[in-house]
């Protein structure tokens, strides 16, 4: 349109005015008490269609002005939110190592379109062993109540039981009808399940991005009930009187095994001697955590770690040079997870993971992926165990891979296994 001269500052006054009164307008007159709510959270698609349907672009100069303060409170509040996603790392005495954002560790996934394999009964009482440790342990045990880094995610303890009791229900199901598990169909799974990638966070290796996968295992090792020219190295069992007194504390492993418990030794008779291994018998069943023994009177008994002297694990020092030292006790099957011996998850090989318990969390779900072959292959299992080694670790698993009589066979069987995945976590819609 063309104006005269006179006309043109009058029309242009007028202009601004009726900007500055239909923004006021907006601002203040919302439709419903929900634009008004959703104007007032500054979400930038929202805003955005707001001024550009209900601001009249003759004044390029106000809209803009009013854009940019939208834009500002948008980005303060995703700078808030990215603050919020902030997790405290924390070692195994709890103590805080270092922060990191959520994002770097977790992010929307889905499993590639291939079964997922574990052993359906196995699977089965492993999840009911671990919602069980929860059911009768969270009041005793704090440490399984924290959410860990999946919090960031929003991930709760309630969700991560909410997924074991679906879990367990669907085997039950299917396990009764004689058919293979929907668990182990991944549209299945990516339909009823959030699926979180895991991406590897390691400190000391930022270019790592998939998970490193070890593998444990429970030897089975000759002993003897008595002390021999070839078994002469004892696994011992505390007493019960030992949680007050705590003696044990003050001796290395290195301590112990030069007799302060044999007779002769200044504390002998403070422990109980379960049996006499190998020294490389030892230092197995202290790094798998339970051991198998062949007695040489014919019994096969079960042993498990119960109490460590409190030193920590170092990181990459040789097992015989560790400072750490294990106390066992006997137990019915293999253990993982537990505040005390008594409480342990009883668990299986094929569908057990090891991990850092306080901060990914006790009873996580996480399918493993590697490719083979040209194939994808999918493995299923729970974080119902924990060791040294994970304390803390947001980079790594340990599977447990099954009983063997030697390190021969067990290499045989885990060569099949990856040494780096990627990985997820499954958590129930």
């Amino acid at each position: 349109m063309l104006f005269s001269k006179k006309l043109r500052f009058p029309v242009g006054c007028a202009a601004l005015l009726l900007v500055s009164l239909v923004s006021s307008y907006l601002y203040t007159h919302s439709k419903t008490k929900q634009i008004a709510q959703q104007n007032q959270s500054f979400t930038q698609q929202e805003n955005s269609a707001l001024l550009q349907s209900k601001i009249s672009l003759t004044s390029n100069q106000a809209a803009d002005q009013l854009n940019s303060r939208f834009q500002n409170a948008f980005s303060s509040r995703q700078n808030l939110l990215a603050e919020s996603a902030s997790y405290p790392v924390v070692d195994e005495f709890k103590k805080y190592k270092f922060n990191i954002n959520g994002s770097q560790i977790a992010t929307p996934g889905k499993l590639p379109n291939s079964k997922v394999k574990f052993n359906q009964g196995d699977l089965l009482a492993v999840l009911v062993n671990t919602r069980k440790y929860f059911q009768d342990y969270a009041s005793e045990d704090p440490d399984i109540m924290r959410a860990g880094v999946l919090a960031t995610q929003g991930v709760t303890v309630p969700d991560v039981l909410k997924t074991l009791d679906f879990m367990i229900a669907v085997l039950k199901e299917d396990i009764a009808n004689n058919r293979t598990t929907r668990l182990q169909d991944s549209k299945f799974i990516n339909t009823n399940f959030r699926v979180i990638k895991w991406s590897a966070y390691n400190p000391k290796s930022k270019q790592q991005k998939q998970l490193r996968i070890t593998k444990y295992a429970v030897f089975t090792h000759p002993g003897s009930r008595k002390k021999t020219s070839t078994f002469n190295i004892p696994i011992y069992s505390l007493k019960d009187n030992s949680n007050n007194d705590k003696f044990y504390t003050r001796y290395t492993k290195q301590d112990v095994l030069s007799g302060i418990y044999e007779p002769g030794g200044r504390e002998f008779g403070k422990v109980t001697t379960l049996a006499y291994l190998t020294r490389n018998g030892l230092e197995e069943a202290i790094m798998e955590g339970t051991i198998l023994i062949n007695f040489t009177d014919g019994y096969k008994v079960f042993f498990n770690v119960d109490r460590n002297n409190g030193m920590a694990y170092i990181r990459g020092l040789k097992a015989t040079a560790q400072k750490r030292y294990w106390y066992f006790r006997e137990v019915d099957a293999i253990k993982g997870y537990g505040y005390k011996i008594d409480a342990k998850i009883s668990i299986k090989p094929g569908v057990t993971f090891a991990g850092d318990v306080l901060n990914i969390g006790l009873g996580k779900v996480v399918v493993i992926e590697h490719t083979q072959g040209g194939r994808k292959h999918l493995q299923m299992g729970v974080i119902a165990d924990t060791g040294g080694a994970f304390l803390p670790n947001l980079y790594q698993l340990d599977f447990l891979a099954g009983i063997f009589k030697n390190k021969t066979e067990f290499g045989q069987n885990i060569s099949q296994l990856p040494d780096y995945a990627t990985a997820y976590f499954l958590v129930k819609k």
